[in-house]
């Protein structure tokens, strides 16, 4: 396993983050989003994170709202059970509904000290290395949102702070905001980012690499479109049948053909095609881990190998001439309030 600083930080990380979204799946209650249909059992997630943690994996990655908690306790318990807490570094997410109130959900300050502390037992830790905003809410002024945050680190609950999904204009703001009341600041910056989904280039990357935040891309693999096991005429696995995020967003002809450039590449270096979409995100500028998911233990092996599949000047031309434009995927993006109100 190969490692990096995560951004302007001291703390060292996996060039790996595994990615724990799928581990839970048991039964939710009416408020939570529901079972998807491919989720890892309990039981099952234990050689996950075996397997992760003997490949020197030290990063993992959930959310609250994952399987409405069911995915922190299931980090948190075999962390605990095969790790020293010292040597991993935990990190979660707020913002989703958490429950039927108005208030178990955004980032107002009572719900991000509610949702900390919830986070906290779930993980069975008493503090969380780091702690992101899953997306930007737009009702909450982000002055609260950063304050709040700020007292946690102060508190010693929250080590870095990190954010996910939004426009750069949005983590600019916050970034200055941090900046100029003296709060900590986001040190991450959680994604989208992949081969068939490149609209980040733009302007969120430049700015995290001037600024210096980390880049955790999550979907690298574009939710398993870049496994080579999606066909033009319908999904094949288990998951593709029943991911309609992922079909909403990928699935055009110009994804197709980039992913059968990721197959042409992958067969002529005798790889699989997850192991060269993975080692694209992870030569590509800025990028500090790759956040891989896995519902199998036979997928997670084979990711872990992309960090040592080094692709040529070449092979990364072949992957990226298919790529069209996209809209923007994977989190809304409203326009700032002058301009709401001047349209």
């Amino acid at each position: 396993m190969q490692y990096k600083t995560l951004g302007k930080t001291g703390i060292t990380v996996s060039r790996l983050c595994l990615g724990c979204m799928s581990y839970g799946g048991g039964p939710l209650p009416d408020w939570a989003l529901g079972t998807r249909g491919w989720h890892v059992s309990q039981e099952a997630a234990r050689e996950h994170f075996a397997l992760a943690l003997e490949a020197g994996i030290n990063f993992f990655d959930t959310a609250d709202v994952y399987s409405a908690g069911q995915s922190e306790e299931i980090t948190g318990m075999y962390l605990k059970e095969m790790a020293s807490r010292d040597e991993v570094v935990v990190a979660t997410k707020v913002h989703g509904v958490m429950g039927r109130s108005p208030n178990q959900r955004g980032l107002s300050r009572k719900h991000i000290l509610e949702g900390c502390e919830n986070s906290l037992r779930r993980l069975q830790t008493d503090y969380i290395d780091l702690y992101q905003i899953h997306r930007w809410d737009p009702v909450t002024p982000i002055e609260e949102t950063l304050d709040a945050l700020d007292s946690l680190v102060r508190a010693g609950k929250v080590r870095y702070l990190g954010a996910s999904s939004m426009a750069a204009w949005q983590l600019s703001k916050a970034l200055y905001t941090a900046k100029e009341h003296g709060w900590h600041r986001f040190d991450a910056m959680q994604n989208h980012y992949n081969l068939v989904y490149r609209e980040e280039e733009r302007e969120m990357i430049p700015l995290c690499m001037d600024q210096g935040l980390a880049l955790i891309p999550w979907s690298p693999l574009a939710r398993g479109f870049l496994t080579g096991t999606r066909r033009r005429d319908g999904g094949s696995t288990t998951r593709s049948e029943v991911d309609t995020f992922a079909k909403d967003m990928y699935y055009s002809e110009d994804d197709f053909q980039v992913a059968d450039a990721v197959a042409e590449v992958a067969k002529k270096r005798g790889v699989s095609p997850a192991q060269v979409a993975c080692a694209w995100v992870l030569q590509a500028p800025g990028v500090t881990a790759p956040i891989i998911g896995a519902t199998k233990p036979q997928h997670l092996k084979d990711l872990i190998g992309a960090v040592e599949l080094k692709l040529s000047a070449e092979e990364v031309a072949v992957l990226e001439k298919p790529y069209r434009p996209h809209k923007i995927l994977g989190h809304a993006q409203p326009a700032p309030k002058a301009m709401q109100a001047a349209g």
